[in-house]
């Protein structure tokens, strides 16, 4: 069955070339700046970001079903693996949890948990990837004005407010901000400029910041050698292998480096099954994308990443929105998009180096707004309490500790707030003219219910005179909440209350009862 989709699809490929082709430079030109400012961001090196653009196009657009989705570093990661690459204590000790990060994809793919991403709260969700570009912001800001790690918010002890703006004002390189605000300029309003706006706006921002880099040369706004991006340049086959980095094996038993798989594997295969759903949305031919599939070739990507030294990777939307826009119809053209990379990284490091940091901050800190931005908190506090609450709580505690605990207090709130949902449909109330209470109890009522469906009958008007308590809605009804049904006629009936249960039993078979609760045997 598999073969024969294959097959069908391998020649759809072939007859689409003429769309999938001009679409992969395209998806190419977008990536390039974005695989090297997320391994920038993520304290990698900067190989390593284009290596998992390679490995994101070529290897899982080959095993992909998704015909417009392509993989690549995401920002959506750079916190974990920042603080994963920083915990862990050596990249090749990181790279065994990418690998192993892998595996874990590899065997949701073959057990069909595709479906994963439904269970988790698309507030904790939104509320990650706003956390996610606030940090990105934050960590973007120093290169954003040309501060390098040596002399950003370098102050002395006992320096005051004072001392400290003076050391930020002196550290800032005045060329590389004026790159950056420039990129961003274009990276905001260079889309919505017609037929100009053909060509992809980081690619733009690319040759401002190489254009201006050179112009900039002996000048007060001349760029420093630690402004520029660095990525070795091969002269041979020898040396070109000495760039891949292995991961050591020795940790395996190590307890972090698992926490550290596990997390990236249920982040990475989040934000991918979200960012398939998003393309599957954009494609004008509606197709949809095998969830499950997807998570083994992700799985095959991140292990192979992982082992030569590269990210870990997920579909990204960027890229993806970029390749529908271009027109692609198929999966060859992220596929192709890889192979642009590849031939990048081999033939041209030395122009690759002339890209300031800055303007790799620049799309960084675009990426991050878009992310964040304003309209988003705004969109969650029109869907009310129960959703703004968990979203705002989980991008305070993602900014302010980490973000696996931010996630999990996330899920916690949101947790209980859908409980509290629960309690309170798990029956409908009224009196009516004739002064009885009517209590319609809903589909399921679960234990959880047992408390307001308790305090409701205890707590009846005085003017009272009859209760009806009615399950013929119910499938089912838990033993406890039955439990204080039974106390309750029990009570009512010594006060010399009228009660009448209908269908009120814990068993599937519902029998009527008048005055006298069904006993459950």
């Amino acid at each position: 069955m598999l073969g024969t989709r294959t097959s069908a699809f391998l020649k759809l490929s072939k007859r689409d070339l003429k769309y999938d082709f001009p679409a992969s430079i395209v998806v190419f030109l977008v990536a390039l700046p974005l695989c090297l400012g997320i391994a920038m961001a993520s304290g990698a090196p900067l190989f390593a970001g284009v290596l998992t653009g390679v490995i994101g196009g070529i290897v899982v657009g080959a095993i992909s079903g998704s015909s417009l989705s392509v993989s690549g570093p995401a920002a959506g990661l750079t916190v974990i693996v920042f603080g994963a690459i920083t915990k862990l204590g050596a990249y090749e000790t990181f790279l065994l949890a990418v690998v192993l990060s892998g595996v874990i994809q590899l065997v949701l793919g073959i057990v069909k948990a595709g479906m994963i991403g439904n269970y988790f709260p698309s507030s904790v969700i939104l509320g990650m990837l706003a956390a996610i570009g606030i940090t990105i912001i934050l960590k973007q800001l120093p290169l954003a004005f040309g501060m390098t790690e040596s002399n950003a918010f370098d102050v002395e002890n006992g320096g005051g407010i004072s001392a400290f703006a003076n050391t930020v004002f002196s550290s800032i390189n005045w060329g590389a901000t004026i790159i950056c605000l420039l990129s961003l300029l274009v990276l905001i309003y260079w889309p919505s400029i017609k037929y100009l706006n053909k060509m992809p706006a980081p690619l733009v921002v690319v040759l401002i910041g190489v254009g201006f880099g050179y112009i900039f040369q002996g000048t007060s706004f001349a760029l420093f050698p630690t402004h520029f991006v660095s990525i070795p340049t091969v002269s041979s086959l020898a040396e070109f292998q000495g760039l891949f980095v292995f991961p050591n094996f020795g940790e395996i038993l190590n307890k972090e480096v698992w926490i550290v798989a596990f997390t990236l594997a249920i982040i990475a295969s989040l934000e991918t099954l979200l960012s398939l759903e998003a393309v599957d949305k954009l494609d004008p031919f509606k197709r949809n994308s095998p969830t499950n599939r997807e998570l083994v070739a992700q799985g095959v990507g991140n292990m192979t990443s992982g082992f030569l030294g590269g990210l870990p990777m997920t579909s990204v939307i960027v890229r993806s929105s970029a390749n529908v826009n271009a027109g692609g119809r198929t999966r060859q053209s992220a596929i192709l998009h890889g192979v642009w990379l590849l031939i990048a990284l081999l033939a041209i490091p030395s122009i690759i180096n002339l890209i300031p940091l800055a303007c790799l901050a620049a799309i960084l800190l675009h990426t991050g707004y878009k992310l964040a931005k304003p309209a988003l908190f705004q969109q969650m506090f029109r869907k009310g309490l129960d959703q703004f609450i968990p979203f705002t709580i989980t991008v305070v505690a993602i900014v302010f500790t980490d973000l696996l605990m931010g996630v999990g207090i996330g899920i916690v709130v949101a947790t209980c707030y859908i409980l509290r949902a629960n309690m309170q449909n798990a029956y409908k109330f009224e009196i009516t003219e004739e002064q009885t209470a009517v209590l319609t109890l809903a589909e399921e009522v679960s234990f959880l219910n047992k408390v307001p469906i308790q305090q409701k009958l205890y707590s009846l008007p005085r003017s009272v005179e009859k209760v009806v308590i009615n399950g013929e809605n119910s499938k089912f009804i838990d033993k406890d909440v039955l439990e204080v049904l039974k106390d309750f006629e029990q009570n009512a009936m010594s006060k010399g209350l009228d009660i009448e249960m209908q269908e009120v039993t814990y068993k599937r078979k519902s029998v009527r009862s008048k005055n006298k609760l069904q006993k459950i045997v």
